[in-house]
């Protein structure tokens, strides 16, 4: 077995599953089904998703989106190993959360995933600091927030279907797991595109193309959606958070952190006591 999938929570329609996969080039990607609903949110690696809504590349902060007894296939040619989070709802669960939404009218998803989005990144922190201190009972609010906000945005007429090559999801796919594993540093354009042997313009069509965003805004939001985790898990200064993440100046980081999350840092960080997440 190539992928350990834990249940963490579940309850009458639903159940959210931490889902560990260790595949890599060399292991044949082979065919499965979606059983429910799958909304999946990635948190580390990346992966080749294709279904019947069409083929994409997934990055942390991306969310997967299945259909009930669709099959689906999923390849690690870009590199080894991913992890997420597995929310899966039932058809009548989901119907429900359908007729809650302003402007839903169909109960299946017609993309296959969803890019890091900004307006996703404080729930999708949430939702890992949830899986990271064991806080169950937040699972199913998060399960139906989430839910709602990926059937809102692929309802959204401004909602664009993208069609990317194999080729550059291979490219972007390399550079995003660079800037994961770089993201405390500076992680120059110029940089990536070399890597990717292509020419800094050409790299970053590309890459906002396959990513849904460009380069230098998925080094922010990794290193933003870092520093909401640990504001939530530990009890470490704001100042060193946010120098630890790769900000060299806390007047920034409190400015973009407000922006994306739609808070201060020490406001995100007040709430976990009213949402009951415990300290690690």
């Amino acid at each position: 077995m190539t992928a350990t999938m834990h249940t963490l929570a579940s309850g009458p329609g639903w159940h959210v599953t931490d889902v560990i996969c260790t595949a890599g080039a060399g292991d044949r990607p082979f065919e499965e089904a979606h059983q429910d609903f799958c909304v999946a949110a990635v948190t580390n690696g990346t992966f080749r998703y294709r279904a019947q809504q069409g083929t994409a590349m997934l990055a942390p902060g991306a969310l997967l989106l299945g259909n009930p007894g669709t099959c689906y296939e999923c390849g690690h040619e870009h590199g080894s190993g991913d992890r997420c989070l597995s929310f899966h709802f039932g058809p009548s669960y989901m119907e429900r959360i359908v007729a809650g939404v302003p402007g839903a009218r169909k109960l299946a998803f017609e993309v296959p995933r969803l890019p890091p989005l900004p307006a996703l990144a404080s729930l999708l922190a949430e939702a890992e600091t949830a899986r990271e201190t064991a806080d169950i009972d937040a699972f199913e609010e998060l399960g139906l927030r989430i839910a709602g906000a990926a059937v809102a945005t692929v309802s959204s007429p401004t909602h664009v279907r993208r069609a990317p090559s194999r080729r550059d999801q291979k490219r972007v796919a390399e550079a995003v797991r660079r800037i994961e594993l770089d993201a405390d540093g500076p992680v120059p354009l110029s940089a990536l595109a070399d890597e990717t042997a292509t020419s800094p313009y050409h790299f970053l069509r590309i890459f906002r193309q396959v990513a849904g965003m460009t380069p230098y805004q998925f080094l922010l939001k990794t290193r933003l959606h870092r520093a909401a985790v640990r504001l939530h898990m530990s009890d470490e200064a704001v100042s060193a958070i946010a120098f630890e993440a790769g900000f060299n100046d806390l007047s920034t980081f409190n400015r973009r952190f407000r922006r994306i999350m739609g808070e201060t840092p020490g406001q995100y960080r007040a709430r976990r006591g009213a949402m009951g997440v415990r300290v690690a």
